[in-house]
């Protein structure tokens, strides 16, 4: 009888020991609306511009050195407007003559649009473009739409460029207006899928160092346990806040992680992050002569301190974007290029770029972006004769530390 008792006693305490995490987790939740107050609907993170002068400030034509010496200061790039949407203020750039090209330019996963700054400088100077260029959600002084309610995902993405462009007082679609999307690293990706879904609207595609087709590698355990939602978001913030800041120590995202020379996702998507071995010998290259603050490398670590809502977006990203598996995509973009040559009607025939072909930029030194397995997978997607991919000098900085090598490769496909 004292057995069974004693039987019926474990069994008990055992019950208890289990249920009650199951009580406290309930009972928390449940009292939470109570003891917390409630959280806006559509809560949003805001961007540094709201710490700095708006720009129409009375002093925004006078002299700021400490502005001016931000490693992304808000005066960095001509024809700057802040766009209001239900998603939050969105950061953008246009400039070029009214009548050119026109040039939609998508940046990566951590670096601000400043990284393709000197390539939309280039073509407004040499092909007489009008450029277009914004900061992601999350991302320099654009705000971030919380990542808990809103995902960085292709649907936020494309999203975000449908109000970009419907923001400009020039008409970047509809009335057969067709613009040219180029995309660096994510926004590689980004633009292929924008492209996929919106056949009418883009009449040429450049990718820069895409991600989405790049092989899958081992997923390091430390990558794992920081994005497998396992660790509290504030935990993995600090984590990977310190490895964007180029932290050498930050052991979970160091650059002596095996993942960073291997690709991947999560490799492709720290591969914009200062000091990492994807980038070429000189990636602190200047993108404007004579302001040597001013760069992507250094904006990264900015926007680990100064923007709220980097870290959560970048982690979103990392989870969500495009970054992988995308080959669907982009071979729908070869199959409406192939059905478009093949045609006897042509304009009868599905939407198509207008060289027929999709223009991918590869770097020779970049590990992560491996021109030797995505040049060939690219073809093997979209067929030989409806992608052109050229390989030039560069790591994954490529647009960067090559800006000028990009451009002529861009305006020698387009003639």
């Amino acid at each position: 009888m004292d057995t069974l008792r004693h039987l019926h006693w474990e069994r008990r305490t055992l019950y208890l020991a289990l249920t009650a995490p199951l009580l406290a987790y309930t009972t928390l939740r449940l009292l939470r609306p109570i003891l917390l107050p409630p959280q806006a609907p559509n809560h949003i993170i805001p961007s540094p511009r709201q710490a700095l002068e708006p720009l129409n400030s009375a002093t925004q034509n006078s002299p700021d050195r400490e502005k001016d010496d931000l490693p992304y200061p808000p005066n960095a790039l001509p024809g700057a407007r802040d766009v209001s949407t239900p998603y939050g203020s969105i950061r953008v750039y246009e400039w070029g003559p009214e009548t050119g090209r026109k040039v939609l330019l998508v940046h990566g996963i951590s670096t601000p649009c400043i990284a393709l700054a000197r390539i939309a400088q280039l073509l407004v100077e040499r092909e007489g473009c009008r450029v277009m260029l914004f900061d992601l959600f999350g991302r320099g002084y654009s705000d971030t739409p919380d990542p808990e309610q809103y995902r960085q995902d292709l649907q936020l993405f494309t999203t975000q460029i449908l109000l970009v462009l419907s923001s400009s007082k020039l008409a970047w679609m509809g009335g057969g207006e067709r613009f040219t999307l180029m995309g660096y690293s994510l926004g590689g990706g980004i633009s292929a899928a924008f492209t996929a879904d919106f056949p009418e609207m883009v009449g040429s595609l450049v990718s820069i160092a895409p991600s989405g087709l790049i092989r899958p590698g081992n997923i390091t355990v430390s990558s794992k346990l920081i994005y497998g939602g396992l660790l509290p978001s504030g935990l993995v913030n600090y984590f990977v806040g310190r490895r964007l800041r180029g932290n050498p120590k930050a052991s979970a995202l160091s650059s002596a992680n095996p993942e960073a020379t291997t690709t991947g996702a999560v490799s492709a998507a720290e591969s914009e992050v200062p000091g990492h071995p994807a980038h070429a010998a000189d990636s602190s290259a200047l993108i404007f002569p004579g302001r040597a603050a001013i760069s992507p490398a250094n904006a990264v670590a900015w926007q680990v301190d100064a923007h709220p809502g980097f870290l959560p977006a970048f982690v979103s990203s990392i989870k969500h974007a495009p970054v992988t598996g995308q080959h669907a995509r982009w071979k729908r973009i070869g199959d409406r290029q192939a059905a478009r040559r093949a045609s006897a009607e042509p304009e009868k025939a599905p939407a198509a770029l207008r060289e027929l072909k999709t223009l991918v930029l590869l770097g020779e030194q970049d590990t992560v972006i491996v021109a030797d397995e995505v040049g060939p997978d690219t073809v093997k997607v979209m067929g030989a004769e409806n992608v052109e991919v050229v390989r030039l000098e560069g790591g994954h900085d490529l647009p960067i530390v090559n800006a000028s090598g990009c451009v002529d490769a861009v305006i020698g496909f387009w003639r």
